[in-house]
């Protein structure tokens, strides 16, 4: 265990015993969870919404939007639905979430999300309590403490789903009812909601009206300006926008022939995350899938190098130093490189609210008179983060949108 990771561990023990009460996100958040959201209301509105972004949080949107016979459509920048939701089904005898993995949230959470009464979920999942991690500083590869491991698990809960994926999940549950009404290849440049009713130009410089527009673009494409508003945001709001952290990062997937490598290795970087780690864990799999998941400013040794062919030799050359050249001899050849940092429609991995000001928080979340508003998972009030932060935050936005 690295000395970063100990002091970590002795500092979380200590927090946990004094102020534990004071970390409710997350799986330690259940109980904020709403006791009712939008699906569960009736709503009564005439004019027209427009969707921006058919991610998580604005397919949660439409889905509200659908149910009441609301006139609506989604604007959406690619050429899929899903935004960071993506998934695999080639690589292995599983599939493989591509993007969001992890269920950070109690598995009550699941049952929220798509409306669902009672305490008993639908879907199987795994437990994400690993048993055999290690700690990796570029020289060191030291074996973690089992306390260690139980003692993160039992402070905050993880799970995966064990047959099928988050994309599956809402997919089935969220979009598969409102995916008609999306328009793809269409990302927005310009909002102007200076008259009584709101326009939202594209790239291919269509123009459409509405009386009312949800925005649910990633934080990084608002920090861009990729967007421009008419008339424009105030200083208080794009001040509100830059202060959130947003890293770059990846995500690699790599086929082995057999199984040479722990649960997970965490490596040590100066900002964000970096760490190796089983995808096929309790799966009940027979392929070899290790994953690498960097963010912070370690990708910027990997983004210097000239392919992706180069980055996942790199990770393999890393591999090799840990395991005695072991990863190269069992490597298939066979990955995946989801690469949300340089993706021109995500520009960043995620966020979590629960880091920032409630005070920014709260600009964040205030519409642009009462025409434009805001959804996604920095918006999320309900301190879940990841998937169920972003569709409770297109449940609670679009909430406001129609009754304010």
């Amino acid at each position: 265990m690295t000395i970063r990771f100990k002091l970590l561990f002795f500092v979380l023990c200590f927090l946990s015993v004094t102020i534990s009460s004071c970390f409710k996100w997350a799986a330690r958040a259940e109980n904020k969870l709403p006791k009712e959201t939008a699906l569960q209301k009736t709503y009564n509105y005439n004019g027209k919404v427009i969707i921006v972004g058919a991610g998580a949080a604005g397919l949660a949107a439409a889905k509200v939007l659908e149910e009441n016979n609301i006139d609506y459509k989604i604007l959406e920048a690619s050429d899929r639905y899903g935004g960071r939701l993506k998934k695999n089904t080639t690589l292995a005898d599983f599939p493989i979430d591509l993007g969001a993995e992890w269920i950070h949230s109690a598995p009550i959470v699941l049952n929220k999300l798509k409306g669902k009464a009672g305490d008993q979920i639908d879907e199987s999942l795994i437990p994400y309590h690993v048993e055999e991690t290690y700690s990796w500083d570029g020289q060191n590869y030291e074996k973690d403490a089992q306390a260690q491991n139980d003692f993160m698990y039992k402070f905050m809960p993880e799970s995966k789903f064990k047959n099928s994926t988050w994309y599956d999940f809402v997919n089935e549950n969220i979009a598969a009812t409102v995916k008609h009404k999306i328009e793809f290849n269409s990302p927005v440049t310009e909002i102007n909601y200076l008259d009584n009713k709101v326009q939202v130009k594209t790239k291919n410089e269509a123009i459409h009206t509405a009386d009312k527009v949800l925005l649910t673009v990633s934080i990084g494409v608002l920090k861009s300006n990729h967007i421009t508003f008419t008339p424009d945001l105030s200083m208080e709001k794009k001040e509100a926008i830059n202060s959130i952290i947003f890293h770059p990062g990846f995500k690699l997937v790599m086929k082995f022939k057999e199984k040479f490598y722990p649960d997970a290795i965490n490596c040590e970087v100066e900002t964000g995350e970096k760490g190796f780690y089983d995808i096929a864990f309790k799966k009940e799999a027979q392929s070899n899938i290790l994953g690498l998941l960097v963010t912070g400013n370690s990708t910027e040794a990997y983004y210097k190098l000239e392919s992706e062919e180069e980055i996942v030799q790199s990770a393999i050359a890393e591999l090799d130093l840990i395991f005695d050249d072991k990863a190269s001899e069992t490597f298939t050849g066979e990955y995946i490189f989801e690469n949300w940092g340089q993706h021109q429609f995500t520009m960043g991995t995620w966020t979590q609210a629960f880091q920032q000001k409630n005070s920014e928080l709260k600009i964040l979340n205030q519409s642009l008179e009462k025409k434009v508003y805001f959804a996604g998972e920095i918006n999320d009030v309900y301190q879940q983060m990841g998937v169920p932060g972003a569709v409770l935050s297109g449940y609670h936005s679009i909430d406001k949108l129609l009754t304010e």
